[in-house]
Order: structure tokens, then C-alpha cells, then sequence
């Protein structure tokens, strides 16, 4: 199976409460934004009368993953992250294991995606792990593997936990987009003791303008000789606050560098989804439902989304009643024009928005490969 049969079985049934009867607090519309909540001054004026239609479940809004940021300090600086530039400011500051999981018990999602900055220099990470593996969660631990070697004795594989890994490209691409030689090196030493010491470990590759998608292939044959349980595939989102935009690409040209995957998804264990994956090829439309991934990090709950900062709210209740979700997306705002990452639309896709008949067989087969 693509995941171990509590995660599909836990998160199919989750989802499928939540639908018939979703937390009633989380539904409140948004009104105007309060003072405060949109310090940048965003004018959402792209919108067109009949276009940028509000999601169908605009009214069912709950929660899939949590991105849970300890703190946001790194030890690399790679060219297409915004993380470490958007919070310079706070780089030093860091949550504490009680505030962490208090977010995770608010929103109450069954997977928690631990990110940052390198989650791997906070220095209680083993014993957030433990927390949140004692409260049924699932994790998914994402780490540049600088220090899974050194760390690795501190934790115990477990079927609710996989190390996700983030790799590039090959060695000579990797080590050019995270700005130092030797880490791809260090990465694959991290996902080869990881394995051997029986933990699941999947990779986390973002795909920019310049990447060749055959390349991509090699690296995933080249990680077959580990065992790695899975890869996840996405392009990348043009943060306003990394200088150098010709990385980024168009919805166009995701559609093109897209438009083999299914090659790709027959070859390798892909964590995209089917349904996912047309939505890059263009085959498919899928409206964002960013509320379905929430971040929070040291400044509080991130909104309206992971990649987007328009506001911080103390509670989740709040990101998801004073956020104004219908203002966002393609076609509402223009820093949402050229988004398509799986952060945004994954959770479309878990939800069965603009489903077709076939998709059900088509999630259930890729779930059990």
C-alpha cells in the first residue's frame, strides 16, 4: 500500500464526518477584514462579476493537514525559499512544545507536517514527536537531512511517522538550489540509515522553470535502491520576497512540465494524487482550499494560507471565520494567479471537488498500489 492502512483508512473517515457535519464555529463567513488583518493593504480587484466562484465547500470548512513551524531558522539558504527572508524578523524566535500542541489539539487534523526553517534545530523535536504520536496523529517530518544521521537515535520508527526529505534535483542541481556543496551527499547518507533503522522515509522535490523533469526521473530511480516509501512532487510558488522570478513559472508552463507525470506515476510511488496530477497537466480544474492545510508558527495562525501573509491570528477559530477565503484563488488575487501548488489544491482534490465517477476507483487504486 502507497500508505500504511491507518493513515487511508483514519484520514477516509475523518473526512467523511466532517462532511456530514462540520465544526459549526469554523463556518462563519468573513466580513470585512478587521483592522489589522490586512497590513499590506491587498485590493482584491481582479475579481470579475461570475468569475473566481466561491469553492463548494465554502460552508464545510475543516481541516486535513497541520503545518506546524517550531521556528523558522535554517541552516541553508535555498534560492527558492521565502520562509527565511518573509520572517528575518523572527528568525531567533521559536514555539514551545506546549503552544504546538495546543495547535495541534485546536484544529484537530489528523496529519502534522513539522516544517520550518530546519525543524531539526529546535531543540525538543523529539519530544514534540512523541507528544503528537501519543495524541494518534500522523507525521510527516520535513527536513533537509543535514542532521538525520546525527538525530536519528533520538527517534523510533513508527508507522504514523515518515522522515520527508527534501531533494531537488541530483547532487549537482541540489547542492546549486540550496546554496552549498555536500547536502545532497548528507541527505541520501540521512535516507540511507533512516532506512536501515526501520523508519518510513518519502522525499520532497519542488520543481522550478529550470528543472528538467528527466532528471527528476533519474533521481527518483536512483533512491529506488533505499526502499524510500514515496515522493512528493509540486512547483513552486513565486514568493514576492525571493528576488529572482525567473525560477517561477506560469500556470502555462506548470501545464507543460507537468504534462508526462503519468509516466512518472507509473514508474515511482507518488504521494500526489491522480486527481492532483491532472489538475498540473491541465486537465482538470480545482479551486484552492488553503483552510484545509493551516500554519501556524511563532506570530500564530498563518493567513490566508502557507505561501500567502495577510494576517496572524491568535486562535484557529479565527484564520477560519475572519479569513476571507472567497477572496483568494485564481482569478481573485493576482499573487494566487500562478499557484498551483499541492499545499493549495491537494485538499480539493482529498475532498472530491469537481469530482467525475471514475475518480473514487481511480484514488482507491492508487492508494492500494
Amino acid at each position: 500500500m502507497r500508505f500504511p492502512l491507518s493513515m487511508t483508512a483514519g484520514l477516509a473517515g475523518y473526512i467523511a464526518r466532517n462532511k456530514l457535519r462540520p465544526r459549526p464555529e469554523w463556518q462563519v463567513r468573513a466580513g470585512e477584514p478587521a483592522n489589522g488583518s490586512n497590513p499590506f493593504r491587498i485590493i482584491h480587484s481582479t475579481r470579475q462579476p461570475g468569475a473566481g466562484r466561491p469553492h463548494p465547500m465554502i460552508d464545510k470548512k475543516f481541516p486535513l493537514v497541520l503545518m506546524l513551524e517550531p521556528l523558522h531558522a535554517c541552516n541553508l539558504t535555498c534560492t527558492g525559499c521565502g520562509r527565511i527572508r518573509e520572517y528575518e524578523s523572527t528568525i531567533t524566535e521559536k514555539l514551545t512544545v506546549e503552544q504546538c500542541l495546543r495547535a495541534v489539539e485546536e484544529c484537530g487534523a489528523p496529519i502534522v507536517s513539522i516544517c520550518g526553517g530546519e525543524p531539526m534545530l529546535y531543540p525538543e523535536l523529539a519530544r514534540l514527536v512523541r507528544e503528537i504520536l501519543a495524541r494518534r496523529k500522523h507525521i510527516y517530518l520535513c527536513t533537509n537531512g543535514m542532521f538525520l544521521r546525527k538525530k536519528l537515535h533520538e527517534y523510533t520508527p513508527d508507522d504514523r511517522f515518515f522522515f520527508n526529505v527534501h531533494l531537488d534535483g541530483l547532487e549537482k542541481t541540489h547542492d546549486l538550489i540550496v546554496e552549498r556543496p555536500g547536502v545532497f551527499r548528507e541527505a541520501v547518507e540521512g535516507i540511507k540509515a533512516a532506512k536501515a533503522a526501520g523508519f518510513k522515509v518519502c522525499t520532497n522535490t519542488t520543481v522550478y522553470a529550470q528543472t528538467d523533469m528527466e532528471e527528476i526521473a533519474a533521481l527518483f530511480e536512483y533512491l529506488r535502491q533505499f526502499g524510500v516509501d514515496g515522493h512528493m512532487l509540486s512547483p513552486a510558488y513565486g514568493y514576492a520576497a525571493v528576488n529572482d522570478r525567473e525560477i517561477f513559472m506560469t500556470r502555462e508552463d506548470i501545464h507543460e512540465k507537468f504534462k508526462n507525470i503519468d509516466e512518472l506515476a507509473r514508474r515511482f510511488p507518488l504521494n500526489t494524487t491522480p486527481v492532483y496530477q491532472d489538475f498540473l497537466k491541465g486537465e482538470r480544474d480545482l479551486p484552492c482550499t488553503a483552510w484545509g492545510n493551516p500554519t501556524y508558527n511563532v506570530r500564530g495562525w498563518k493567513g490566508p494560507c502557507y505561501l500567502i501573509t495577510d494576517a496572524h491570528y491568535e486562535t484557529f477559530e479565527e484564520l477560519m471565520t475572519k479569513t476571507p477565503w472567497e477572496n483568494y484563488g485564481a482569478g481573485n488575487d493576482p499573487r494566487c494567479e500562478h499557484c498551483m501548488v499541492h499545499c493549495g489544491y491537494e485538499p480539493s482534490a482529498a475532498l472530491g471537488i469537481n469530482a467525475k465517477f471514475t475518480d473514487n476507483f481511480r484514488l482507491l487504486g492508487w492508494a492500494l498500489r
